[in-house]
């Protein structure tokens, strides 16, 4: 391994549940936790002092929940951390609504240690999707008024053919690498249609970008 590893602060209300992450993600050679927060409320402060890379935030909290300090930490910080929600159960709304506030993703409490630890490592990178899939069985289960429109399916801002190309593909999971080859395009041509569409859409990330697109019928969950 090169470089330093990535930082990690823990959000969860539950002890037991914090310090089993914590002694389980520590043991990775790449990963290092600085912080722990029991609250949201306490995970703004430590965010802010640490500036940690990614956050592991609960979303079921006392004083502060994990999806208003998600949208603070959005909003309050110039370069926010990545964050991963954690949840006992995938199709709960508080998750659909922590990766609209702008949560890079989530992953199930349940989940193999491996599997929280690739999840870390692949929001830090940025260029990718965090579990597709499971993004998109819990967008399914959203009440399908906004692909209801009978003018048929719209964004709230047009983007062009490609960078609407650009979003399918970034909904089916594929990284910039993988789109660049899908379309025969370079890195480079890549990166600036996902900036477009990402500042277009007013989106955080790829997951709210994603979201957008299956809310407004652009992309169909299950299709694809």
């Amino acid at each position: 391994m090169t470089g330093a590893p990535l930082t990690l602060l823990l959000v969860e209300d539950d002890e037991l549940t914090r310090t089993g992450l914590r002694t389980l993600l520590s043991a990775q050679p790449d990963l290092a936790v600085v912080g722990e927060a029991a609250d949201g409320a306490e995970a703004l402060q430590l965010a802010t002092s640490l500036r940690p890379d990614v956050v592991l935030m609960d979303v079921r909290m006392p004083r502060m929940d994990g999806i208003e300090a998600t949208r603070r930490l959005r909003a309050d910080l110039e370069v926010p951390p990545k964050i991963i929600v954690i949840t006992t159960f995938e199709s709960d709304d508080y998750v659909y609504d922590a990766l609209r506030a702008g949560a890079d993703g989530f992953i199930l409490k349940r989940a193999p240690v491996g599997q929280i630890a690739h999840a870390v490592r692949l929001v830090a990178t940025g260029d990718t999707l965090l579990f597709p899939d499971a993004v998109r069985r819990l967008v399914a289960t959203r009440p399908p008024t906004a692909r209801q429109d009978p003018a048929g399916p719209r964004l709230p801002v047009p983007l062009t053919g490609r960078e609407t190309d650009i979003l399918r593909l970034m909904a089916t999971g594929l990284s910039n690498p993988q789109i660049a080859e899908h379309l025969t395009v370079s890195m480079e041509t890549v990166k600036t249609h996902v900036s477009n569409v990402l500042t277009k859409l007013g989106a955080r990330n790829r997951t709210q970008a994603v979201i957008l697109a299956y809310e407004s019928g652009i992309v169909v969950p299950g299709q694809g």
